[in-house]
């Protein structure tokens, strides 16, 4: 059988990615990242969208020079149609389509998220890591989303809880801004945090029904909690940096693991992995793996250059979706809220 390689291309917000798989094994992957966007204390979108203009010749050029491949040896191309940043979306897009037309070769659509999750099926020639057996459950946690995710096959995904108003990472850099922790702020955070007293301070814990999230309320109550400690000690932020990001973290984290740990037990799946930026946090990662002796887990917790965006997820997804046939025409447009 012909091998089968997967050039993937990613740009649904402020990294530009690309990456060459051949039958799921990585032979290059390239990330270009934004950092003008840090003075900003978040994404600029217009900002994101020209510099992915800027970056996407150069990643795809480095991701072929690094494979050792040309475009002729590729068997399809896969890009993010979604979701993400419009703008930034319609780069990746735009090129995938012009690559697909001038080469002849297959376009593939990946959803973003799903690509996220099937970075446990990613293989490296220097390793062999152990994959998830179906149906597995899996928390995808980022920046703009927080869902539990029940995976039938490589491309049967079943949404069962999602944020119903901010994600967790959002919660994450939108607590760390007002702390005055630079952007990102949820890798700072859980950096400070290993000095922190995860007990010390209390914050709201807003309820959401059944497997659904919600932190709109956690992020008002660590504001008003600041803003009242502050008019006593102007210092209070400094003076308790540490507990504070502890603190915070264990708040966030335990309503993630709560309701993982109430669709295992009410569906029996004890095959459980982790997705997206916010699983790269140690106190989550602690956690999981705390829950899977508890409740006797299989637990898939991928490699920390995963679990941010990345192309190689984008490929992986498009070798799946390459096995079923499943092409996209070239009048294709992105969707900046597409689900699955």
């Amino acid at each position: 059988m012909r091998d089968i390689i997967i050039l993937g291309i990613e740009s649904s917000c402020d990294d530009t990615a690309a990456s060459v798989l051949r039958n799921r094994y990585v032979l290059s992957s390239v990330v270009a990242d934004q950092e003008v966007h840090r003075k900003f204390g978040g994404v600029v979108p217009e900002l994101a969208s020209r510099a992915h203009q800027q970056n996407i010749i150069p990643v795809v050029d480095g991701a072929l020079r690094e494979a050792g491949c040309s475009i002729g040896d590729l068997s399809a191309v896969a890009f993010t149609r979604g979701p993400g940043l419009l703008g930034s979306l319609l780069v990746g897009t735009s090129f995938a389509k012009g690559m697909a037309l001038a080469s002849g070769i297959p376009l593939i659509e990946v959803n973003h998220l799903q690509a996220h999750i099937l970075v446990h099926f990613i293989k490296e020639n220097d390793r062999e890591g152990k994959e998830p057996d179906f149906p597995f459950i899996c928390l995808l946690v980022s920046g703009g989303h927080t869902e539990l995710v029940i995976v039938r096959n490589h491309l049967n995904m079943k949404v069962t809880g999602r944020t119903i108003d901010d994600a967790a990472g959002e919660a994450f850099d939108k607590c760390a801004k007002i702390m005055g922790i630079s952007y990102p702020g949820g890798p700072l955070v859980d950096s400070i945090a290993a000095n922190g007293n995860p007990g010390r301070f209390s914050f709201a814990r807003p309820k959401a029904d059944g497997y659904n999230f919600s932190y709109s309320g956690l992020k008002t109550s660590f504001l008003y909690f600041i803003r009242d400690n502050i008019r006593n000690d102007p210092d209070f932020i400094n003076n308790n940096k540490s507990d504070l990001c502890a603190s915070l973290q264990k708040t966030i984290i335990d309503l993630l693991l709560e309701k993982l740990a109430l669709l295992s037990q009410d569906t029996g799946i004890r095959e459980i992995a982790l997705a997206g930026g916010v699983s790269a946090n140690s106190a989550l990662r602690a956690g999981v793996r705390a829950l899977a002796k508890k409740y006797d887990w299989n637990v898939f917790i991928p490699e920390v250059k995963y679990t941010t965006d990345n192309a190689a997820m984008i490929a992986v997804a498009g070798y799946y979706k390459y096995l079923k046939g499943e092409f996209t025409e070239l009048d294709v447009s992105p969707a900046a809220r597409l689900r699955y």
